[in-house]
């Protein structure tokens, strides 16, 4: 009994040790979200959104404020039998004030749903960097996968250019086969044992990539899930309209519009004043003491500033109609890029279709040419095209569907999707 129960651990061990290794798409992009600054300076963005709606909400509230003041030397001027005599004295004041704002024709509302459109936009942001670095999670990690599989096919290549000159040196041996033959064979070894080289350099810069956006290291021997390579999206007629309704850029650039009309409308405002209920009371002791009173209405406008309301609110226009053209500039290089994006996932697959015949081709010649090269029918020459074409053709399926993956993980970005 004891002895199953330290098999049942050792298993389960195993199991759990295997599963740490293989690192999975989904934990790759958690883990990004999780540790890249970039995300944490964006949520910081939204509290201090938050703090400027809190601001300018204040203006609606009572301001209440404290003052007080003293002289140590002051001279008093006094009329005493038609004359005028100074005293010099000690005075002090202390009161409170209370200022209301009434009215100012529209100016602090408009503020105010302007920083709520701000504190919007804030959010907008974030999910858009969000889902902006999902897209380079999974760039990388589809990259990974597409060098880390070109590395194995490289390795087989060159294992198969090793063998193929070793056997060659032995039929030069027997006379079946010239010097010739075997320099080219290790021409292409040396060859090979470059583009296996440059190949694992690609892995390990994508796989280095990868481990400064997660924040941890990312073991050279990782397990990666090969399905995300091969990854589905339904692509509907009307893709295009579906991506400029989800685009969390454009839906940025509406709301800018709407704080930049909300400006607009505030400086206008500022030209027509404000109506402010004022009270105060203060206390005063300077030779006499007594207090003061006051609660009032009062009207504030300006008449003339130089020009610069008048500036200001020109401005706050030009501002308003440059956001309505950014939109529709946006919403056009959206346009553009949706439609060659699909344009470009119908080429791939094309591509990958046409890959995996010629691999398949390949394939049931490879045995062929070897048989017959080994009994002197086919020279070194058919041997190595053969092998060309079938290595051009397994990295040309891998380089088809990591380019799809792209496009589609493009659009799921312009989509605003993160997972």
């Amino acid at each position: 009994m004891r002895v199953t129960q330290l098999l049942l651990v050792s298993l389960l061990m195993t199991a759990t040790l295997l599963h740490a290794r293989t690192l999975t798409l989904q934990e790759s992009i958690d883990r990004t979200l999780a540790h890249h600054p970039d995300v944490k300076r964006f949520m910081l963005n939204i509290q201090q959104a938050e703090q400027g709606y809190n601001a300018a909400f204040s203006d609606y509230l009572p301001q209440l404020n404290l003052s007080a003041t003293y002289n140590p030397t002051q001279t008093y001027v006094l009329p005493v039998n038609g004359t005028f005599h100074t005293v010099d004295d000690n005075g002090w004041n202390a009161g409170v004030s209370l200022h209301q704002k009434v009215w100012d024709f529209g100016k602090t509302s408009a503020l105010v749903e302007a920083s709520r459109i701000d504190e919007d936009i804030s959010k907008l942001s974030l999910q858009e960097v969000k889902a902006l670095l999902a897209f380079k999670v999974k760039s990388l990690y589809e990259l990974m996968l597409v060098q880390k599989e070109a590395v194995r096919v490289r390795e087989k290549d060159l294992e198969a250019k090793k063998a193929f000159y070793e056997q060659t040196k032995a039929m030069v041996k027997q006379g079946m086969k010239t010097p010739a033959d075997a320099n080219r064979f290790l021409s292409a070894v040396y060859v090979a044992e470059d583009a296996l080289a440059i190949a694992k350099a690609a892995f390990d810069k994508a796989r280095n990539s990868l481990s400064l956006y997660m924040g941890q290291k990312i073991p050279e021997r990782v397990t990666l899930q090969k399905s995300a390579l091969k990854i589905r999206m339904k692509l509907p007629h009307d893709m295009v309209s579906r991506v400029l309704a989800a685009n969390t850029r454009l839906k940025m650039d509406h709301l800018a519009i709407n704080r930049s009309e909300q400006m607009h409308k505030s400086a206008k405002a500022v030209q027509f004043g404000s109506v402010d209920l004022v009270a105060s009371h203060n206390r005063f002791s300077t030779l006499n003491t007594y207090n003061s009173d006051y609660v009032g209405v009062g009207y504030n406008v300006p008449l003339y500033t130089g020009g610069r309301l008048t500036a200001e609110e020109q401005k706050a226009k030009i501002a308003y109609q440059i956001a309505r053209e950014q939109k529709a500039s946006d919403e056009l290089a959206l346009k553009e890029e949706v439609e060659n994006l699909l344009i470009d996932i119908r080429r791939y697959d094309k591509s990958i279709r046409a890959k995996q015949a010629q691999l398949k081709s390949a394939k049931s010649t490879q045995k062929k040419v070897e048989a017959r090269y080994k009994e002197g029918l086919a020279t070194y020459i058919e041997v190595l095209d053969n092998t060309a074409v079938m290595l051009n053709a397994q990295l040309g399926v891998l380089e088809a569907y990591y380019l799809r993956a792209l496009a589609l993980d493009r659009i799921a970005y312009l989509k605003g999707e993160i997972r």
